[in-house]
């Protein structure tokens, strides 16, 4: 029997580690919590291993499984799971990253999810408001409208804690 995958295992090992704390940080910011993360970048990097999609670059690669990691942290809060539990409602678990989350990362997790994507792709991943745009299905004015958002609302919630 033919194998349905195109890529390689050791093709598929080259974007894992190459890409892996990028999606780990992109389903983190959806997710909060380390085991629902982890369930999210293996299910996006499982997404990649059936996908025929093939990529010009590695910047191509990046692109395509931030996009994949958001859709499949969006749907599995569209999934009965999170609709029997207000998110609310549920304990924040301590957890382990394998990242540091300072002050300022911690308030950018707090912001309303179109906020947090925005401003975390724009600064911490180093994506122009263009490359954002495509990766979100967005215009790039809506993108720049997110970023001015959440830069205020950054702003107000630093301030406050100065006072």
């Amino acid at each position: 029997m033919k194998s349905s995958l195109l890529r390689t295992d050791k093709e598929l090992l080259r974007i894992y580690n190459c890409h892996f704390e990028t999606v780990y940080r992109v389903c983190f910011m959806y997710m909060k919590n380390k085991y629902d993360t982890e369930d999210m970048v293996q299910s996006t990097f499982v997404k990649l291993m059936n996908s025929k999609k093939e990529f010009t670059n590695t910047e191509h690669e990046k692109a395509w499984l931030i996009r994949t990691a958001i859709n499949t942290c969006k749907d599995h809060y569209r999934g009965r799971w999170s609709k029997t539990i207000p998110i609310e409602q549920m304990a924040d678990v301590s957890v382990e990253q394998p990242f540091e989350i300072d002050e300022t990362l911690d308030k950018v997790l707090a912001l309303p999810s179109k906020y947090k994507i925005s401003i975390y792709l724009y600064y911490y991943e180093g994506y122009t408001t263009i490359e954002i745009a495509r990766m979100l299905n967005k215009k790039a004015s809506t993108i720049r409208g997110h970023l001015y958002k959440g830069r205020s609302l950054l702003r107000m919630e630093m301030e406050g804690d100065i006072e």
